[in-house]
């Protein structure tokens, strides 16, 4: 019984992909699929795993799907991924001018490429989406009770991954890039949804929750911020994190604190 009060006080708000999904592989291989439509040196196929290995050590940087398609473009010109955890923004907007293309339409190849691969494999595409280990385990903990999805990627994709592996939630609870309402915009809403109860929010971007942090209006409200280390985040990132007194969980963390 002390277990079902304890999820009435208690709102949790994850992120979807370095929170509940493991995205990095098939993020990599949309990005390649999209780079052949834009630069013909493109090989049709990976080289090797390799360019997988170093674009999954440059994703805690990414925010927005589409810079997939620069990211594996500037490592396949051989630019190391140490070279762009330095200078991320600044080579990824570089790379967009100097090829004279759009962020919107990159946007729209990003979803046509990965909306044709769902369309002609869909089972393979869902294997490259795996969920962290003993992540639906500790979701299924959260089926009684309210929580939400809070996600820049698009809703379809998030509702196609979190039904092959049997999550349920309930539709207006994922909050996607369709919302078009940034996480902190998103939390303010959540919090008027539910004045009485604490939300904890779980994102593995320490950025994400910095901004978060600063902001005016959620100063005033009761939200607890957690950096997810299983995501995708750096040592500097947590290093960063505890400066700016971000609590740092794991899974075995959440799992206590969904039990408790």
């Amino acid at each position: 019984m002390q277990s079902n009060n304890q999820n009435n006080k208690l709102i949790y708000a994850l992120d979807f992909d370095g929170v509940i999904c493991d995205s990095a592989i098939e993020t990599a291989i949309t990005g390649w699929k999209a780079a052949q439509n834009i630069w013909q040196d493109m090989p049709t196929s990976l080289p090797s795993n390799h360019l997988i290995n170093d674009f999954r050590r440059v994703r805690p940087l990414l925010e927005t799907g589409y810079e997939a398609i620069i990211i594996i473009r500037l490592l396949y010109l051989k630019v190391r991924p140490e070279s762009l955890l330095q200078n991320y923004p600044q080579q990824i907007q570089t790379c967009i001018e100097s090829n004279k293309l759009k962020v919107p339409q990159l946007k729209q190849l990003f979803g046509d490429i990965r909306d044709h691969w769902i369309s002609q494999a869909p089972q393979q595409w869902l294997e490259m989406n795996p969920l962290f280990g003993g992540i639906k385990e500790q979701l299924a903990i959260l089926a009684n009770s309210t929580w939400y999805i809070i996600t820049t990627k698009q809703k379809r994709f998030v509702k196609q991954i979190l039904q092959a592996n049997k999550i349920n939630i309930a539709d207006h609870c994922i909050y996607a890039m369709e919302a078009k309402m940034s996480k902190q915009e998103t939390l303010i809403q959540l919090s008027k949804q539910h004045p009485k109860q604490n939300i904890i929010f779980i994102e593995d971007r320490l950025p994400t929750l910095i901004n978060i942090q600063n902001n005016q209006q959620l100063k005033k409200i009761k939200i607890k911020l957690k950096l997810a280390n299983w995501g995708y985040n750096t040592e500097n990132d947590r290093k960063k994190a505890q400066q700016h007194h971000i609590e740092i969980i794991s899974q075995n963390q959440l799992i206590s604190s969904l039990k408790s």
